[in-house]
């Protein structure tokens, strides 16, 4: 872990980084805390994720499963419910749907029929949506997919301040959460301040950050797609045309407030995802915008 105490200390940080150190941390601060998941130990994990950490806590907390994703799925919220904190991470979400039974009938579903009551404390992580060079058949976005669903929290990160603020705050939360990454983003560094390298460095569910003022459109977005948007912004600036761009960071629960209030200001609201546009995020965003729009406060035109 040495060469990424360093990285820490310059204060840039990749993706990848930033997911290592929350983890490492969480783990170190809470013993009820495991990672499972398909060659997450002695290989490092696939994505390099969970890199040094089998060497660190060894076999009873880093553990490598068989290829059997509703399998390792069942026994991590079975260990949710027993009251451990399992990290249950799918090589790719699109693996997710072998388990999906266990991620909604048996975590969100006992959580949310429960009032809460029986808690399930697990988060399942890993990257989403599409990345080069693969089929269509590994290239869905899961937000709406998960999003849809009561009794889940789900969270969609971009820089490496998401990642690490959103991760430590999914593995200490109650509710199962949905973590999706994008692989894609792993190698990316981004600047972080001293304070979201603190260990107590945690960004609550539900609140997204505008990452760039503009008075004339709102672009809301999330995961690598912010990217995107940051630098179509950059480009209309040229002509002219303010573009402010939303990070959702969140997807369920949904921050309609900061959206309604930027569009309250722009007057003109684009989504931009990487899924499917029929009952997407993108989808939902406007009906609540226009839910809300049509309310008392809705703008002059």
């Amino acid at each position: 872990m040495a060469s990424l105490s360093c990285v820490l200390r310059s204060g840039r940080v990749t993706v990848r980084d930033a997911l290592n150190q929350a983890m490492d941390e969480e783990l170190e601060r809470d013993e009820r805390v495991f990672l499972l998941g398909e060659e997450v130990a002695q290989y490092d994990g696939a994505y390099k994720i969970s890199r040094g950490l089998w060497k660190k806590y060894g076999d009873a907390r880093i553990i490598d499963t068989p290829i059997t994703e509703m399998g390792f799925t069942g026994i991590a919220v079975g260990a949710a419910m027993a009251g451990l904190r399992p990290i249950c991470e799918f090589m790719t979400f699109n693996f997710s749907m072998q388990a999906i039974d266990q991620v909604i009938n048996s975590a969100a579903k006992t959580n949310y029929m429960s009032a809460g009551r029986q808690s399930v404390p697990i988060v399942f992580r890993g990257p989403n949506g599409a990345s080069a060079g693969v089929g269509a058949q590994h290239s869905q976005c899961f937000a709406a997919w998960y999003g849809h669903c009561p009794g889940l929290k789900v969270v969609s990160p971009w820089s490496a301040e998401d990642a690490r603020g959103l991760l430590k705050a999914a593995i200490r939360d109650d509710n199962p959460v949905v973590f999706l990454e994008n692989e894609l983003m792993y190698g990316v560094p981004f600047e972080m301040s001293e304070e979201s390298l603190s260990k107590d460095f945690t960004i609550p569910f539900g609140k997204a950050k505008v990452e760039r003022q503009g008075t004339h459109v709102t672009l809301v977005t999330h995961s690598r797609y912010v990217s995107f948007c940051l630098d179509a912004a950059a480009v209309l600036a040229k002509e002219g045309v303010e573009c402010e761009v939303v990070n959702l960071r969140s997807i369920r629960p949904l921050d309609v407030e900061t959206i309604e209030a930027s569009v309250m200001k722009t007057n003109h609201l684009v989504t931009v995802e990487g899924g499917w546009p029929q009952f997407g995020v993108g989808a939902e965003v406007c009906a609540r915008v226009m839910e809300g729009m049509m309310g008392p406060h809705r703008p002059p035109h």
